[in-house]
């Protein structure tokens, strides 16, 4: 303890004014809490996009600038909500809260630092430090034309990432940057290494031999040598486990380093903007240095002419050269755990086509320049120097999955480790102008869970209000309409189907969509499909459904259904076409009557229409007509279909404002 120093008389940090972080060397930090697109959700044309989006935007910002953008992936567990919402709880809902409960995952957070140096700040290295040296006051003054420049240009930075519509930025304050009594600041957080939601507490940082903070043992791997690097890079790579030979499937170049490294780790991504024309000098004077020695050594020779390569590219397609560095601060709580972490930074590095170098000597230097607002001290000589293009490649492009804050949706399970998120399906893609209705088609090979999502998808929406009528082919929905309580039609010998589309509920009228719907039924039982429905027949016909139903308001005793529809043709309509001297040749009762027999009372299908029980079809929110046994009969497939149709179209007019769902099995037999 005899070496112990108090982290206050070493913070490099001046003050926070104005949103923005002053260094004791005059340097000016600006810092943005940036959100990502969702991974596996980029097309290859959009991680293009994206890429040339931040080479942009890296391009607008000024000489003797840094880029520092830091990704924390903290390991959390899903925290199950048991609290009982009223009419939002089910038996479901507490199985499902309890089985997901504590399911671990990756918590992403991304920051953006952009930091400018003063003219005449001295370059750091590893053995130059303001770890090791600190100035009371910074070396030079800060006049209000140096921020208002900075600021702009860090607008200029924030406007084109916004422009390109795949990132959200938001400008951190001082609170989010030294925290309050409740809450961790940034600065904080990376000095400890705390989550995002604990509360402020300070630990030992020690830094001899290894990077220990309070119990975690860190260790440091970098990318900074040009030989350590991949030889191509892009905006994207291949994900083999979701690709075929014939479709490739892509996630971020750099997501290897990501979300799919799964341990706790920061990503520290460094691009280091400086003059230009000094940068060409000084490679054109490298240039000429190792042509001299190219006779010795053909090292020399090969360095020559990759230097030659790169003077040539940054003229010839006006590159920015800029200096770039990349690590990877791992750490775990079990010092047993040290060597897998190793482990598994260098196989995430391996499918970049990258070598892994852990820091040793040099990592209290690099791990120190990382503290927000301390970006102007990184050791220069651990980067590398590239083109704009190319350090670009490297940015974590991807966060994990969101939950979506629209109250309307259902829950599905992140791919990567099954946490739940609440996913918008309708009205969100609607919203955002993904598409133009809600229509939905599931499609998959036999076992694939077609039925098991779409139970899940149903239960979800029927417990939000919603209205579903299910057209089913193989009972996949008899137990979820048992357990709401929903109307379930199936045929079978012991119980065959019965439905009673006379029926009309209590306030409800007879409109011209039932009655259009009741001539429907009737023709389909009466005439064959080549046979012609004449005018006076279609006449008639309305003239019966009115005065049946005239007949009922005058007498309530009568229960609507098809033998009591039957009876009033046989007698007091048969009457009134008597009276009216209507002609058999133009409509034939009798005929009518006959064909209608089968359905009346006792005849074969007397049970079809005739049903005294689930007659609320319009208010019941759950439906299922299941049609296994009767798809290929030439009388009830017909019948049922014109009920289903009518039970939906009843609901989709007279139901406004409630959202309604038909759902139709095997829809390609349909």
């Amino acid at each position: 303890m005899a070496n112990a120093i108090e982290i206050e008389k070493m913070l490099p940090i001046y003050k926070v004014e104005n949103n923005s972080i002053l260094s004791m060397f005059g340097d000016i930090t600006i810092a943005y809490k940036i959100s990502l697109p969702e991974i596996f959700t980029l097309s290859v044309s959009e991680y293009d996009a994206f890429h040339k989006a931040w080479v942009k935007a890296i391009k607008v910002l000024p000489k003797h600038s840094c880029f520092h953008k830091q990704d924390w992936f903290i390991a959390d567990k899903y925290r199950a909500n048991f609290i009982k919402r009223s009419g939002s709880s089910s038996f479901l809902s507490g199985a499902s809260e309890r089985f997901f409960n504590e399911r671990p995952y990756l918590n992403h957070q991304c920051y953006v630092f952009l930091s400018k140096k003063p003219e005449g700040r001295r370059l750091a290295s590893s053995a130059f430090s303001n770890l090791f040296r600190r100035s009371v006051v910074p070396s030079k003054s800060l006049d209000q034309h140096f921020v208002d420049e900075f600021s702009d240009k860090a607008n200029q930075f924030e406007r084109i990432l916004a422009d390109s519509g795949f990132v959200e930025l938001q400008r951190l304050n001082a609170d989010d940057l030294v925290g309050t009594k409740e809450q961790v600041g940034i600065l904080e957080r990376y000095c400890f290494l705390l989550e995002a939601k604990s509360l402020p507490g300070i630990s030992d940082i020690h830094l001899k031999d290894e990077i220990r903070i309070g119990d975690r043992y860190c260790q440091l791997y970098t990318l900074s040598d040009t030989e350590a690097m991949p030889s191509l890079c892009g905006s994207r790579i291949n994900y083999d486990k979701y690709s075929t030979d014939r479709t490739k499937y892509s996630i971020g170049f750099a997501s290897p380093l990501g979300q799919l490294l799964n341990c706790n780790h920061i990503f520290n991504q460094y691009i280091f903007i400086d003059d230009a024309a000094k940068t060409m000098k000084q490679l054109e004077a490298k240039r000429l240095r190792l042509q001299s020695l190219s006779a010795y050594s053909r090292e020399n020779a090969i360095s020559r002419d990759a230097t030659q390569d790169f003077l040539n590219e940054a003229i010839s397609q006006q590159r920015l050269p800029v200096k770039a560095h990349f690590n990877i601060l791992a750490w775990t709580d079990n010092s047993d755990d040290k060597k897998e972490l190793t482990t598994l930074v260098s196989s995430a590095m391996a499918q970049l086509d990258a070598t892994a170098k852990r820091e040793t000597d040099g990592a209290p230097q690099i791990w120190w320049a990382g503290l927000p607002g301390n970006e102007a001290d990184f050791p220069m000589n651990d980067t590398f120097d590239t083109f704009a293009e190319q350090a670009c490649c490297f940015l974590n492009l991807e966060t994990n999955y969101k939950t979506s804050i629209s109250a309307f949706g259902i829950r599905l399970g992140d791919r990567l480790t099954g946490r739940p998120v609440h996913v918008d399906i309708s009205d969100e893609p609607m919203r955002l102008g993904i598409c133009t209705n809600r229509n939905k088609f599931i499609l998959g090979p036999s076992g694939s869970g077609k039925s098991s999502f779409t139970n899940h998808m149903v239960r979800s929406y029927y417990e939000q209000g919603t209205h579903i009528v299910l057209v089913d082919v193989g009972h996949s929905y008899k137990g979820l309409c048992e357990m709401v309580g929903g109307y379930y039609f199936t045929y079978d010998e012991a119980n065959p189907i019965r439905f009673n589309p006379f029926y009309i509920s209590k306030g409800d009228t007879l409109d011209t969509e039932k009655k259009e719907s009741l001539k429907s039924l009737i023709l389909a039982l009466w005439k064959k499909e080549d046979e012609v429905l004449e005018r006076p027949e279609y006449v008639a016909l309305s003239n019966a459904i009115q005065g049946y139903y005239e007949k009922l308001r005058s007498n309530n005793e009568i229960l609507p259904c098809f033998n009591t529809f039957y009876d009033y043709l046989r007698t007091e309509f048969s009457a009134q076409l008597k009276a009216d001297n209507v002609k058999v040749k133009h409509f034939d009762l009798d005929n009518l009557l006959y064909v209608l027999k089968p359905f009346y009372k006792d005849g074969e299908f007397g049970y079809l229409l005739n049903a005294a029980e689930n007659l609320e079809l319009l208010s019941e929110r759950f439906i299922v007509f299941e049609l296994d046994n009767i798809k290929d009969h030439p009388i009830l497939f017909p019948v049922v279909t014109l009920i289903i149709m009518e039970t939906f179209i009843s609901k989709m007019r007279k139901l406004k404002g409630v959202r309604k769902m038909i759902l139709i099995e095997e829809a390609w037999k349909a």
